[in-house]
Formats: structure tokens, sequence, C-alpha cells
């Protein structure tokens, strides 16, 4: 198996829950669900370690639902397709002006798989820089030096959007909008 299908993701996110490591299992489980979105198992073990590990799960909306049809794979690959329809479309059109409900068609369905494609980067685009923390108790610290002042606590298992990096540390933002800065062993980039 390649090092990053989501089956070996999956697992091995089941052998850290089975271990007691909600960080490393909830990390693993959200690379693997970048690879397959729809993948109940997946979906099922992260919100359990997620409620064993006292995390809030992310509230899924109507344009997450739709955007994630598809992994990012296939939303590329129907992109492609979207726009050679419309091209092709639009081309004959300037060809011949037979066919026009067939044009009329494959405009619209090109401008449909392209917005799907669109839908999923914009989806993923955020999860570029999510990350999560690995130790409990993570202390967020008002400045990037090891000695900094203390600004809040973070538990293990959540999900935290980077901000910015300076050496070791990185500026940390939480669902809630707090931030900190947090050392870079202590969590971990859900997109590597």
């Amino acid at each position: 198996m390649h090092p990053y299908s989501a089956d070996t993701l999956y697992n091995l996110g089941n052998s850290y829950a089975r271990a007691g490591k909600p960080g490393l299992a909830i990390l693993n489980y959200k690379r693997a669900a970048l690879l397959a979105p729809n993948d109940p198992d997946i979906n099922a073990n992260l919100d359990y370690v997620r409620a064993t590990a006292n995390v809030t799960s992310e509230p899924q909306t109507r344009f997450t639902r739709v955007a994630q049809l598809v992994n990012p794979t296939q939303a590329a690959w129907l992109g492609v397709l979207g726009i050679a329809l419309l091209g092709a479309a639009l081309l004959t059109s300037k060809v011949t002006s037979r066919y026009r409900g067939l044009r009329a068609t494959g405009i619209l369905v090109g401008i449909g798989l392209a917005s799907l494609t669109a839908c999923n980067a914009a989806l993923l685009w955020p999860r570029m820089r999510e990350a999560v923390i690995l130790i409990n108790q993570t202390p967020a610290r008002v400045s990037p030096v090891p000695m900094g002042d203390t600004a809040f606590q973070l538990s293990e298992a959540e999900t935290v959007t980077i901000a910015a990096e300076h050496e070791d540390f990185m500026l940390i933002r939480t669902r809630t909008g707090r931030t900190g800065w947090v050392a870079r062993a202590n969590l971990a980039a859900v997109v590597p």
C-alpha cells in the first residue's frame, strides 16, 4: 500500500486510537478523510475519537457536503473534463450552427463540472493550514520563545489553524478565535 493511501492512514488512525493517542489518531483520520471524504468508516471513527477526547467536531454545511462528493483527485479530473467539454462546445458553435441543444448541454455540463472542482478547491484551501495538537495541555504562549508566558492551554486532539511560523514555533488560531504560539513539536499539520 502507498504510505498516503486512505486505507493506510485509516488503519494507522485505528492503531493510535487503540493505543490511547487521540491526537495522532485524529491526525491520521483527517488525512484519510482528505483522500476519501465520503468514507463512512473514517468519518465514524473520527467522530468517535473526537467524542472520547472531548473535542468538538466541525459542523457539516450543505456546501461542504456538495463539495466533498468527490475527492480532490477526482475533482481535478472532473474539472479538466468540464473545461474540455466547455471548450469543445464553444468551438463547435464557431464551426457550425447545428446541434444547438447538444452544444448547450455541453456548455452547462462543462460549467457544472468546473464549478464542482472550484467548490472542492475552495473547501480544501483552508484545510491546507490545519494542524492537530499532539500533546495534552500544550501551552499556547504569548511570544515565540520557550520561556514565554502561557496565554492558554490546548487539549490533545484539538484542531487549530496555523497562521504563521517563527523558528521552532507556530502561531495558531483556535476555532474560538484565540491565538498563541505553540512549539512545532507539539502539533502536526494535516497536510504534510
